[in-house]
């Protein structure tokens, strides 16, 4: 029932004017609980403080504001270094910590291990703290409205997701993925996480379907609307499509390759970074045809808002944003639509492409590297700080031969053909992996480890660096949650995609993210495999009249009670009578799994079993299965049971059971059936404990 409605209530519920267009705000929207336009008790929780609506969170979207010292809570444009008018009320930080005092259960507080000792749960728990703390006790996720406003009018229930379904595939490392249910899971083959907030998701299936879901910010994920969605959408307009490689923008932009070399591009466009000749957002994906027609790409990468893309003959198509010149085209004019980047690179053959957050890179088949763009913080590494409209050659690597380039915020990483790596640019976060803070406007060696790198990774949306070894080793170095790691650090992954899910800010994918399907069953997969499996059994089990199918060997192996009986039995029928045949069944099957599949009232038939062959494993089983099928009704049943077999664990879970529920359980005829002596000892043990006491 609605609590009831207080006057002056603190946590009134109205709609924000949108700071941008001037526009009246919508007329204010009801509590869904009392119909009143203030509530104490809102769809948020108990706390007023959570009751308020969130604008939000800039996306430079729209033109910055003026220069000038900006509000409490307001966020930097990326492009310009301004403070935006767009403005958060409430930043997820101060949600979290106003949230604290009022959380249920003290102990169901997220952990708070830091930095490199935090492991995935402790970030999946942060997630789904935040929820909460946002969302309250009703389980409820507010939706937006047209201006994207939350709207409390309109709630939706969230897609539920466990711990268990987010190990079930390396892509549960990221937040997002818990949105999907397990099935969905066990179909993806390629994603990618991106979103200035790591809130959006494309992701393909093992029928290379291609599914999205997200925020939608600037309809990002090219579904025809600005509407966002907490279930995997099918973005029909790629129907038919394999995905080569994908980036994206900081907007954000995507820019998609097929495996066919075609190009579509879809998101935000105000600086003509989709490269279909205007600057309206692209919402749906664009076939990019325009001096593309004759050409396959091979390669794709995005900066904050421009793109490149690489040829199959070598050549570097750009477009988008070029105020610093990171279009290459000699101007810093945008360019709208895809323009061969030429001047040094007019006869080279380019091999690998890379943006930063206002630069572009590239490596040709001579390993070489070319760069161009902005260059404020030293990330071209020429040796000074000037803007270069056009390729410029790396001199300081003069006889090295450099194989890939990845490119960080304002940072730049090569990988040599020795397996050395070289990084200069921004180090105000520890990136470049030097021990210092200091930027480095030349090429600066990092020193890993002895043995050989064989990948590099950074992403122009993050100050993290990430370097994997032919030992398998990963490192990191960088930010790293809010800390700076300025060596690079040894970490526990098998993957540099990992550091980005756990560490990296926004927790985004560097890369199109493959997932393939491991076809290898291990040693305990292929045993479940076998059981019951009359190909390559060599006896069977003739139970109730029908046959179970097993392997002499594993019998002996796994079971003292076989090792003996069959040592001198060279039959290959064994009848058995003792017991039924799904309990006999079941009790062979966790011979081979280690596991058992029955209802708790069969558990008892197997709990005999268990006691008569003296398998402890499993009669612990059995006892943790019976005690999810306990009720009034069989209280008494399954407490005899639990005494006959001696399963002393059962046996005091039963007795307090029927303790708690004793006026119940005596009008049973269970109860009233009682053996003599168990009732006997059942009145006095109760007594003992206080059961009859007024």
């Amino acid at each position: 029932m609605a609590q009831e409605v207080r006057r002056g209530c603190r946590a009134r519920i109205r709609p924000l004017a949108d700071p941008h267009s001037g526009k009246p705000p919508l007329p204010a929207p009801r509590c869904p609980t009392s119909g009143r336009g203030s509530c104490e008790s809102s769809p948020w929780g108990e706390s007023p403080a959570r009751g308020r609506l969130l604008r939000r969170v800039c996306a430079c979207a729209s033109p910055p504001a003026r220069p000038g010292r900006g509000a409490r809570g307001r966020h930097s444009c990326p492009v310009l270094g301004l403070r935006c008018r767009r403005a958060c009320a409430q930043p997820r930080a101060v949600a979290r910590r106003a949230a604290l005092g009022s959380y249920p259960d003290p102990g169901l507080r997220p952990r708070r291990r830091e930095g490199l000792h935090r492991t995935m749960e402790d970030y999946v728990e942060d997630e789904l703290f935040l929820l909460y703390a946002l969302y309250g006790k009703s389980g409820k996720m507010p939706v937006k409205d047209e201006r994207g406003d939350l709207d409390v009018s309109k709630v939706v229930k969230p897609v539920q997701a466990t711990l268990s379904s987010l190990k079930m595939l390396d892509v549960g490392k990221w937040p997002i993925f818990s949105l999907c249910s397990e099935a969905e899971l066990q179909l993806v083959r390629q994603a990618c996480v991106f979103g200035s907030a790591s809130n959006e998701l494309l992701y393909t299936t093992v029928n290379d379907e291609i599914f999205v879901l997200g925020t939608n910010c600037c309809g990002c994920l090219g579904l025809g609307d600005v509407q966002s969605t907490i279930e995997p959408r099918r973005l029909d307009s790629l129907s038919g499509k394999k995905i080569a490689c994908l980036s994206y923008g900081s907007g954000p932009h995507i820019v998609l390759a097929t495996t066919e070399g075609e190009v579509f591009t879809w998101g935000h466009n105000a600086y003509s970074q989709l490269g279909n000749g205007t600057t309206n957002a692209g919402l749906v994906p664009y076939h990019i045809s325009t001096n593309l027609s004759n050409k396959q790409v091979i390669e794709v990468a995005c900066g904050s808002y421009h793109s490149l893309v690489l040829t199959s003959d070598g050549e570097v198509f750009a477009w988008g944003y070029n105020n610093s010149g990171q279009v290459g085209s000699g101007s810093t004019a945008n360019q709208p639509i895809p323009r061969r980047v030429t001047g040094c690179l007019q006869s080279k053959v380019v091999v690998n492409i890379a943006c930063g957050q206002m630069c572009s890179m590239a490596v040709v088949n001579t390993g070489e590297v070319f760069v161009w763009g902005y260059n404020g913080n030293g990330q071209l590494g020429l040796g000074s700080s000037g803007n270069q409209p056009t390729p410029c050659r790396v001199a300081a690597l003069q006889g090295i031969r450099v194989q890939r380039v990845a490119c960080g915020y304002a940072h730049t990483l090569v990988l040599t053909d020795e397996g050395q790596v070289y990084a200069w640019g921004a180090n105000s976060y520890g990136q470049l992996g030097t021990g210092n803070k200091s930027n480095q406007s030349y090429p600066t060696p990092v020193v890993v480890e002895k043995d050989r790198i064989i990948e590099i990774a950074a992403c122009h949306s993050a100050h993290t660096s990430a370097a994997k070894t032919q030992g398998g080793h990963v490192y990191m170095w960088g930010q790293c949650r809010g800390q700076s790691v300025t060596l690079p650090h040894l970490t526990h992954f098998s993957s540099t995609d990992d550091v980005f899910a756990c560490f990296a800010t926004p927790a985004v994918t560097w890369r199109l993210l493959s997932v393939e399907p491991d076809d290898h069953l291990t040693v305990a997969e292929s045993l479940k495999r076998e059981f019951d499996n009359p190909n390559t059994a060599d006896l069977k089990f003739l139970v109730d009249g029908k046959y179970i199918y097993v392997h002499k060997v594993l019998l002996k192996i796994r079971c003292e009670h076989f090792r003996s009986s069959l040592e001198d039995n060279e039959d290959d029928i064994v009848e058995m009578s003792e017991f039924s045949y799904p309990v006999y069944r079941a009790f062979l099957e966790y011979l081979y799994t280690d596991s058992i599949s029955l209802s708790p009232e069969e558990a008892v038939g197997l709990l005999d079993l268990a006691t008569f062959y003296r398998e402890n494993r499993l009669k612990k089983l059995c006892q943790q299965t019976i005690k999810q099928g306990i009720c009034e009704e069989n209280a008494i049943a399954l407490l005899s049971a639990a005494v006959k077999y001696e399963a002393q664990d059962l046996e005091e879970f039963c007795f307090r059971f029927c303790i708690n529920h004793l006026t119940v359980v005596t009008q049973t005829s269970g109860f009233a059936e009682m053996d003599h002596d168990l009732l006997k000892n059942f009145i006095s043990k109760a007594s003992r404990v206080g059961a009859f006491k007024n």
